[in-house]
């Protein structure tokens, strides 16, 4: 996906189109997660749905649970909705990072053969 380190850096357009491709994959992977999230508390939980992607997104940026799981079925859920959050936000994280950590690297190596 990326050049070898004997390629001259990426153009500036074509730099953008990459990190416009690296932000369209984070936001499918974040939207997906919590969809997930929504469809989990709503029908694991019982939530109504507005309720449900409150959780979700709760959930999913860190901030912590608002509602209270009573059955062991949604706390199950919640657990396990809270450890693919935190995967899904480093991944993303990742993706974004990863075409700018590689353009960094790839000046300083560029002309070194």
């Amino acid at each position: 996906m990326f050049e070898s380190r004997k390629e001259k850096v990426l153009p500036r357009p074509r730099f953008l189109r990459r990190m416009a491709v690296s932000l369209g994959l984070a936001a499918a992977l974040v939207g997906s997660g919590l969809g997930i999230g929504l469809l989990g508390y709503h029908f694991i939980a019982r939530l109504e749905w507005t309720d449900a992607f409150l959780e979700a997104s709760m959930i999913a940026t860190g901030m912590g649970p608002v509602a209270t799981m009573s059955t062991n079925p949604a706390k199950i859920f919640a657990a396990c909705y809270a450890l693919l959050s935190g995967f899904v936000f480093l991944t993303a994280l990742t993706f974004l990072l990863a075409p700018v950590m590689h353009r960094v690297l790839h000046k300083f190596h560029v002309g070194d053969n």
